[in-house]
């Protein structure tokens, strides 16, 4: 078998067509056919079975998916690592970001690459934590940046970086709450509250300084991914926002009492044992520097 005809699989087993498959690797549908024939009599066994017009991929296909997916990958990391000028010559990288990370790193990222790096191809993709992940290990990615609290340890992802910055309750300057020296959990609740998807970690920390009544899933009643659809949210109305300061520089935060006292922990989560891309150093410091005046760690 060769690494084209294992290309050829991923792209059927991707699209679920011959014909999307065939136009995505440029083939004929006739000579992407006996490709993925000439594979399955290689391998012994059926990779997909065929109903109708229809494609789905057998118990092996899956198992088969999951390992020429890795060897295909890394035969690019192989390839890329021969390429010492690669950020001069055009390399290429996909960066997953969750929803603060977001807000705050992607518009500077893509503009200190076009300024410095104008052949460098950035591709970013913003989810949620669990949905980046997966991609992760699916080689759809080859970096993330998330807030670590959300991120379920395991033994296969390496955490190379930590940035900590302030989250707070927010509001529009002229918020009636925004007057006020100090703000209960009372007062706070009388308004609606939105908020990204909050990890387990927080949710304990907001029913420990607040009460029962605090938990995401009773004090939360407008939620979303995207912070910027959250603070436009704020901005028009009387919603107050849990999100990270940084995030939110034209919304005001309240003196809620007790403090809330959190940090969002933001990390640069890969692959452990995975060759990393050329520019991933430089994504590490440009984080830091963009997220300044929170706390900086390396682990």
């Amino acid at each position: 078998m060769t690494l084209v005809q294992l290309k050829h699989f991923i792209a059927l087993a991707r699209s679920g067509s011959f014909v999307k498959a065939a136009a995505a690797v440029h083939l004929t549908q006739p000579a992407l056919s006996r490709s993925i024939q000439a594979l399955e009599e290689e391998l012994g066994q059926l990779l997909f079975d065929r109903v109708g017009r229809r494609i789905e991929l057998t118990a092996f296909g899956a198992e088969t998916l999951q390992r020429a997916q890795l060897l295909v990958e890394d035969a690019n990391d192989l390839k890329q690592s021969g390429r010492p000028s690669a950020l001069g010559d055009g390399g290429r990288i996909r960066l997953g970001l969750s929803s603060g990370p977001g807000a705050l790193f992607t518009v500077p990222l893509l503009t200190h690459v076009a300024r410095h790096f104008p052949r460098l191809h950035v591709e970013v993709s913003r989810a949620n934590t669990d949905l980046l992940v997966r991609q992760l290990r699916e080689r759809a990615l080859d970096a993330l940046i998330v807030d670590v609290r959300s991120l379920k340890p395991a033994p296969d992802l390496h955490l190379a970086q930590l940035v900590e910055t302030e989250g707070a309750f927010l509001c529009r300057p002229g918020h009636p709450l925004a007057a006020l020296a100090q703000v209960t959990a009372q007062q706070l609740l009388a308004y609606p509250v939105a908020s990204t998807p909050l990890s387990d970690e927080l949710a304990r920390i907001l029913v420990e300084r607040y009460g029962e009544h605090a938990h995401p899933q009773q004090m939360v009643t407008l939620l979303s991914d995207e912070i910027s659809h959250l603070v436009a949210l704020a901005l028009g109305s009387d919603a107050v926002v849990l999100a990270i300061r940084a995030a939110a520089p034209q919304l005001v935060a309240l003196p809620l009492i007790p403090a809330l006292d959190a940090r969002a922990r933001f990390g640069l989560v890969t692959l452990a044992g995975r060759a990393q891309p050329p520019f991933l150093p430089e994504i590490g410091g440009l984080m830091v520097r963009v997220m300044a005046g929170g706390v900086f760690r390396t682990g």
